[in-house]
């Protein structure tokens, strides 16, 4: 609400201006400038940081500006947080960031937004090599947009921090930025009602840690090569749509106590990706018209997880369509429309879309063709259709396991942008051969 606000005030400020513009200063890049600059800076000021090298690290206290054009660099050599900010709506752009200190307790960040600072917009700065890219502290209705953040890259990633860290800050909005190397991209615990939308991450643990964040969104983002993409986990009502996995390793979209969360439109792309997606303990999750393709699993669900609507989803060429762990049937069709699975003989001979016969991922035929890849030649033959035939005819010899009842003939189709395309296609070679993310891992279920 505060957000809609401000906004609505900034744009009648622009149709009926009044009073004059806020003041700008020039700041030079000599040693002492800045400091001085901010001793006396008035609220609404806008500070320009010129070309070259500023010292830090400064506190932002008041409404104020720091604008580097693109050309100011600042450095706080290894002390404390580059920038915090402990005033409201401070904004921050244009500047390069840089030479945080390494506490993990005091959490040192290239700009640290505080409690009291509400209301504030980091935008279109480059944020390299600082412990934390950005830590949103408390501070309500933030906004992070548009900035490269690079973070270490240490051997063990425990070492390092993450891109952005939200703790505890309703409303905070991060959006286009792009993330590199560090711990996890966004890790947001204890939080609510965060947008998280059209981030590329790489070289990461996680690209999207989730812990006990609620009602927010994921959407848009792209996850290149991390360990992990999406992981939503401890957190209720978290809508995760529109995102782009690719070539993760562990798993591409994972909700691990999750619930009451919308999956949809997302695309996991693998290669020797363990699990396109892991579903454990999560219930009444609404998992709908996604993608999963090219992983060792296409969805591994186990741990009690019940009530989860599935529909609409492809699984196409992963080695194991589907592992479920329990001993009854479950359905995975809704209103009478399943998913679209690569490995079913189909038929439809009405021509309304859905197959004719029912499909078990998990009968004993597929347990056959994953151990025996040469034997998907007999898919279609007579031998193979009487074994699936038998089972329909007698289930008593099945095991329990996933059942849809209207499978899809078509899976659902989802772009990849042409320049996320080409940084994919030139992270394959690397990937393929072991070289891409090969830093120790750590475990992938810890917080």
């Amino acid at each position: 609400m505060r957000r809609r606000v401000r906004t609505l005030a900034l744009a009648l400020l622009a149709a009926f201006p009044v009073g004059e513009a806020a003041a700008e200063r020039l700041v030079p890049a000599k040693p002492g400038a800045l400091a001085a600059a901010l001793a006396g800076v008035s609220a609404g000021e806008v500070l320009i940081l010129a070309p070259g090298l500023h010292e830090g690290p400064v506190r932002l206290d008041r409404p104020v500006t720091l604008d580097g054009r693109g050309q100011a660099v600042l450095d706080a050599g290894g002390h404390g947080s580059v920038i915090t900010v402990t005033g409201p709506d401070v904004t921050v752009r244009g500047l390069t960031i840089r030479g945080s200190g390494s506490s993990h307790q005091d959490i040192d960040a290239g700009v640290k937004l505080d409690r009291s600072a509400t209301g504030a917009l980091i935008s279109d700065n480059r944020i390299l090599g600082n412990l934390v890219g950005v830590h949103v502290f408390g501070a309500r209705d933030s906004e992070v947009r548009g900035n490269t953040i690079e973070g270490r890259r240490h051997h063990r990633m425990n070492e390092r921090g993450n891109g952005v860290y939200v703790w505890n800050a309703p409303g905070t909005v991060v959006e286009g930025n792009d993330i590199r190397w560090g711990r996890d991209g966004i890790f947001a615990n204890a939080s609510r009602e965060n947008v998280f939308r059209g981030n590329l991450f790489r070289d990461l643990r996680f690209a999207v840690h989730y812990m006990y964040t609620h009602s927010s969104e994921v959407s848009g983002n792209v996850s290149l090569g991390n360990h992990l993409g999406f992981a939503v986990m401890f957190s209720n009502r978290v809508t995760v749509t529109d995102n782009l996995s690719l070539m993760d390793r562990s798993h591409g979209v994972m909700l691990n106590f999750a619930n009451n969360a919308d999956v949809r439109g997302n695309l996991v792309r693998g290669g020797t990706t363990e699990k396109c997606t892991f579903i454990y303990n999560a219930h009444r999750n609404l998992i709908v018209g996604n993608r999963f393709e090219g992983c060792e699993i296409g969805i591994h669900f186990t741990a009690g997880s019940e009530r989860n609507a599935l529909t609409g989803n492809a699984f196409i060429g992963n080695r194991t369509q589907v592992k479920y762990v329990g001993t009854r049937d479950i359905e995975w069709s809704v209103g009478e429309r399943g998913n679209y699975w690569s490995d079913h003989p189909a038929f439809d001979l009405n021509g309304d879309g859905i197959a004719d016969a029912r499909f078990r991922p998990n009968d004993l035929m597929d347990h056959i063709l994953w151990s025996q890849p040469a034997a998907a030649l007999l898919i279609g033959s007579p031998a193979v259709q009487l074994v699936r035939w038998s089972q329909a005819a007698f289930p008593a010899i099945l095991p329990g396991g996933v059942v849809d009842s209207h499978p899809l003939m078509r899976p659902p189709e989802i772009a990849v942008p042409p320049h996320i395309a080409a940084l994919e296609a030139e992270a394959r070679p690397a990937w393929l051969h072991g070289r891409l993310s090969d830093d120790e891992p750590d475990d992938l279920t810890s917080h």
